[in-house]
């Protein structure tokens, strides 16, 4: 059982979590919202044999806001034939977007290790930023479509 209290999300059995609770109120002001459900973008799916963490609702948030969300879906966060570089001679694009959904990315990579190298590779051309750049990211988001339901499963007991 995961609790979320507040600012503080503590886990553990339903009868520790309970004595736990318990002694933290006669201790310090304290409320329960109860079991948890979402933080901070992450889902959890709490079940009799295991819970499931994943970012469903972020990930399509962040679809939405870069007007993503009917893009078609990518098989991969990057191609393996691709190559950045810092081409001074290709077609600049706004920074703006492009740092925005990198900082996106980069918070999704604490539980998406899949996307991880794509994101960091991206995030390093960020001020020679061009078009070719911007592509690569976009078929990061891509995968993202593909991969929505994609989590992590703690098996209880384990």
């Amino acid at each position: 059982m995961h609790v979320y209290v507040d600012d503080i999300i503590f886990g553990s059995t339903k009868k520790n979590c309970k004595d736990l609770v318990h002694k933290m109120q006669g201790e310090i002001e304290m409320s329960m919202i109860g079991e948890l459900n979402y933080f901070l973008g992450l889902q959890a799916k709490q079940m009799n044999h295991g819970m499931f963490l994943h970012h469903t609702k972020y990930c399509k948030a962040l679809l939405k806001k870069f007007d993503m969300e009917k893009s078609k879906e990518a098989a991969t966060p990057m191609a393996t034939n691709c190559y950045l570089s810092a081409d001074k001679k290709a077609k600049l694009v706004d920074q703006t977007k492009y740092k925005a959904i990198i900082g996106s990315l980069l918070y999704l990579t604490s539980r998406r290790h899949q996307i991880m190298f794509s994101v960091c590779i991206c995030a390093r051309y960020q001020y020679y930023l061009r078009e070719f750049h911007f592509s690569v990211v976009k078929r990061v988001m891509k995968y993202l479509i593909r991969t929505l339901d994609v989590g992590l499963w703690y098996p209880k007991g384990v």
